[in-house]
């Protein structure tokens, strides 16, 4: 690769991942990116049209050793952006918390708070300090703004990963980086679904222009698209 700026995007095969990869593709930067399986993916066709500035990993973030194992392959390198993209929601979107399966429940809690974080956990020390670590939450993890209901599993598993982000950030206070929990609205990919009111092609360069904007200011901040803050 170039010596380029670098992000790793953890979660880039397809939807909002891909969009992220190829925005940042176009700024200029280098792109890490994982995919769950070998089989052919968005982010591959990004690696045949930007030769040499796209890495392939492949990363199952429920998996610990596979997790354990991506750092190990990633000694060494320097990541100016470290941005956890994965996610998940239930199959059946309007199930009630105290209604769900729990294995159900277990694989999106996995999925969208447990999996970031043992990612971020691992993967920290490869960021420095002018560095940004990020997670995609959610408009809908915001427990303040929550006066509708709905999507209660999904809306748990993203306040979770916003309290673990919170913590996390607390106990590396006195090494302060930028960090971001990044609510990005709702999006027309396979998880927002076909009636979100917003495309890929407008939410990409707003969140890509806000990520790089971020980088080097201390402390965390969970942000909308446009950058305001979202109350916790």
């Amino acid at each position: 690769m170039s010596s380029a700026s670098t992000i790793l995007i953890v979660g880039a095969s397809r939807g909002l991942g891909a969009g992220l990869a190829g925005g940042f593709l176009e700024r200029g930067w280098n792109v890490v990116g994982t995919v769950r399986a070998d089989s052919r993916t968005g982010l591959h066709d990004l690696a045949e049209r930007h030769p040499g500035r796209v890495g392939i990993e492949t990363l199952d973030i429920n998996d610990a050793e596979q997790v354990a194992a991506l750092r190990g392959r990633l000694a060494g390198r320097s990541l100016d952006i470290l941005f956890v993209n994965a996610g998940t929601t239930t199959h059946d979107q309007g199930v009630h918390a105290g209604e769900v399966a729990t294995e159900e429940f277990v694989r999106v809690m996995v999925t969208n708070a447990l999996g970031p974080m043992r990612v971020i956990e691992a993967l920290q020390d490869l960021v420095p300090a002018d560095g940004l670590i990020g997670a995609m939450s959610s408009g809908q993890g915001s427990i303040a703004n929550n006066e509708t209901g709905m999507r209660e599993v999904y809306r748990g598993s993203k306040a979770a990963l916003n309290m673990f982000m919170r913590s996390f950030a607390a106990r590396e206070a006195a090494h302060p980086r930028a960090m971001v929990a990044l609510a990005p609205g709702w999006i027309r990919t396979d998880l927002g679904g076909p009636d979100a009111p917003y495309t890929l092609e407008e939410s990409v360069p707003l969140l890509v222009d806000l990520l790089i904007a971020k980088r080097g200011v201390p402390g965390l901040q969970y942000l909308d698209r446009f950058g305001r803050a979202v109350p916790w």
